[in-house]
């Protein structure tokens, strides 16, 4: 357990050897880790699902579907593509995050929290590479060799798009550093994913009705759900994006609220610590 007493083991040991037959019972588990503290009520569960939904869509592409037909390869490429994005969103976003924070006290207390979500980060861009590697591979050698990478390509493949639905909710696993930050940073992201279509004005041959409802409709559904996500922790456990996420006196719960006695009940600081 890490100086902050956030840490236990990755997986609770849920895993088994014949776990890993089940792509998707992996890819929770491991995209999923231990440590990411579970949602304050029901509400916020149902938003985050919602989320998780919309967010999906983004990052894979629904007019691939639409303009190109169902396709494993032109799934894993555009969740590479989802992954270089959030490599370069994710450590900016976080940035400016931690300068806002500094003003409410010492950053260098989420340091290992942080680094956990790189690692979650790193281990998702690297599998979704990974994949596709499989795929590539085995179209340049023969018969059995292809049918053997065809074969783990697809295992890899349904293990990081799990991943990738595991990843939209918790994003990252940042909720251990702030219950605002997963809302916020899926905001950002399906919005960025959004611009290149926007500024090129490209609405992959769906035409002027279906390309901008397919192209902007997920970022503004993002983030009306982000922002109502927001303001239920706002106004039912105080948490506010803007302040520091493991303050020196944690917010006094309501005793009305049973949903803040449930956090109390399983010693859980409502900021996800």
């Amino acid at each position: 357990m890490g100086s902050n007493g956030h840490r236990r083991n990755w997986t609770d040991g849920s895993l088994t050897v014949g776990s890993f037959l089940l792509p998707h019972r992996v890819a929770r588990a491991v995209f999923h880790p231990a440590w990411i503290p579970r949602s304050l009520d029901p509400t916020v569960e149902r938003l985050k699902r919602a989320r998780v939904v919309v967010g999906a869509v983004a990052a894979l592409g629904v007019y691939s579907f639409v303009e190109g037909g169902f396709a494993w390869d032109e799934l894993l490429k555009n969740a590479a593509t989802a992954s270089v994005v959030l490599l370069c969103v994710t450590p900016l976003t976080i940035g400016v995050m931690l300068m806002v924070w500094r003003r409410g006290g010492p950053v260098r207390t989420l340091r290992a929290r942080l680094f956990d979500s790189l690692k979650l980060l790193a281990l998702f861009i690297g599998s979704a590479f990974a994949a596709l590697a499989l795929f590539a591979l085995g179209d340049q050698l023969g018969t059995l060799p292809k049918i053997v990478l065809s074969g783990m390509g697809l295992w890899a493949c349904f293990f990081v798009l799990v991943g990738a639905a595991s990843l939209t909710g918790n994003f990252f696993g940042t909720a251990a550093v702030h219950r605002c930050l997963p809302p916020l940073l899926a905001t950002v992201t399906t919005w960025l994913m959004a611009v290149p279509d926007i500024v090129t004005t490209d609405m992959h041959g769906l035409g002027r009705v279906l390309g901008p409802t397919f192209i902007l409709g997920a970022p503004v559904t993002v983030t009306a759900i982000a922002l109502l996500e927001a303001h239920r922790l706002r106004k039912r456990y105080g948490i506010r994006l803007t302040a520091h996420p493991a303050p020196q006196t944690p917010p006094t719960p309501s005793a009305t609220s049973p949903y803040i006695q449930y956090g109390a009940r399983n010693g859980q600081s409502p900021y996800g610590g």
